[in-house]
């Protein structure tokens, strides 16, 4: 079964922009998958909720809130969240990320998310 993490931006811009991610997988995937995110991502996810830009705290506290109920899998990884996504996607797993820094280290193929509603292969 394939791994697709999301990254930290991953799961802000599905609740900031409104992308329902788990139908554009489904969409776009014809494997058998399961959705995960890294250890470290769900850390960044609560400081931003704690932070003070409010909007990106509301949109992070609904990203929680999101994976808890569809009980998305949670890696450990030891080490900068992008490092741990790295070795994954060298292990073959797909990531989902926006980050554009984070994509030129990835092995494709990675996914990313378009015109703030589609998730699109890369690769």
């Amino acid at each position: 079964m394939k791994k697709v993490i999301l990254d930290t931006n991953a799961v802000i811009d599905m609740a900031d922009f409104k992308v329902d991610i788990f139908a554009e997988l489904h969409r776009i995937l014809d494997i058998p998958y399961q959705v995960c995110v890294v250890e470290g991502t769900m850390k960044e996810l609560e400081k931003i909720v704690s932070g003070p830009r409010l909007r990106f705290s509301r949109a992070a506290k609904m990203g929680i809130a999101i994976l808890e109920s569809k009980k998305v899998k949670i890696l450990s990884g030891e080490g900068k969240v992008d490092d741990v996504l790295v070795q994954y996607s060298a292990q073959g797993a797909l990531v989902l990320t926006q980050d554009r820094e984070l994509k030129k280290r990835l092995r494709k193929p990675y996914l990313t998310i378009r015109q703030k509603k589609t998730v699109m292969m890369v690769g």
